[in-house]
């Protein structure tokens, strides 16, 4: 399934997109999609749904975020091996784990506002990984059962804010700095989180193009390791690294968002986003 929600900032109705990619209305069958809809309960009840019996969604509305009570949004840094090399930074032992600040969430195709102070905006193009029960200290093999879906993440950066400390999040929390969607793709659709092709592209140039497989460790293992240090709960969301050809890593002159600039990235199987930066009004 692909669940979405759609309509103004704060008045979203639940969405779900059917086999010819239209988006039908599913607020007749749920109030609105969150922890309890995608719970492997939530799940089921709603896989039984056929979407041609839904009403299609004329005009194009904006989407939102896929789905609410998004408790953490913990993220994985360096976690492809290319894209370490390009930042000149030692591949991890183990994954590296920080936090993005749940204010900081918006929908796929949001402005993005450059913070004040900003001078390096950068974009990370990367998987999403929700978690629809209950984590605690599970095993890599027992993982993915844990697992709702996926779904699209821009993890844009401010590298000044980032950098000047040993700790990443002040540089990853800003307001619209975490796009999430257009959909959450049910695990039923990807069976294999380890095999997606992935791309970026900077005002209609590619500047990001990878595959899963690449990841240093696999969304199992991440799962399992981040479960070993906090509970995960329904909701909470993974982002696990992104593929080379973030603005930091051109050389020898880095490439920093600008407003006016255009991001539209996607992945295979997950939908796309499209964002517009603008300048902090200030």
């Amino acid at each position: 399934m692909k669940l979405c929600r759609y309509g103004k900032d704060g008045f979203e109705k639940p969405g779900m997109i059917d086999g010819e990619g239209k988006l039908r209305d599913l607020s007749k069958v749920v109030q609105g999609i969150g922890p309890n809809e995608i719970s492997p309960r939530g799940l089921k009840m709603l896989s039984k749904v056929k979407p041609e019996s839904l009403p299609v969604v004329s005009n194009n509305p904006r989407l939102g975020v896929p789905y609410v009570g998004i408790s953490k949004f913990i993220a994985i840094g360096l976690n492809y091996s290319d894209h370490a090399k390009e930042a000149g930074m030692p591949i991890p032992a183990e994954p590296i784990v920080f936090s993005k600040a749940t204010s900081c969430i918006s929908g796929p195709s949001d402005d993005i506002i450059q913070p004040k102070g900003s001078t390096k905006l950068d974009w990370e193009l990367e998987l999403g990984v929700v978690i629809g029960s209950k984590a605690q200290y599970v095993a890599v093999d027992e993982a993915l059962e844990h697992v709702a879906g996926y779904c699209v993440v821009n993890d844009v950066s401010e590298r000044a804010f980032q950098l000047a400390t040993s700790q990443w999040d002040k540089g990853k929390g800003f307001d619209t700095g975490g796009p999430i969607g257009p959909w959450l793709v049910t695990t039923d659709e990807i069976r294999d989180p380890q095999n997606l092709d992935m791309w970026l592209d900077l005002n209609g140039k590619r500047m990001q193009s990878g595959n899963t497989r690449t990841m240093i460790f696999s969304v199992a293992q991440i799962v399992s390791h981040v479960s070993q240090y906090m509970t995960l709960l329904p909701g909470d969301i993974i982002t696990t690294g992104t593929p080379p050809g973030v603005g930091m890593g051109i050389k020898p002159n880095p490439v920093w968002l600008k407003p006016g600039d255009v991001l539209t990235l996607g992945i295979r199987g997950l939908g796309e986003q499209r964002q517009k930066i603008v300048a902090w009004p200030g």
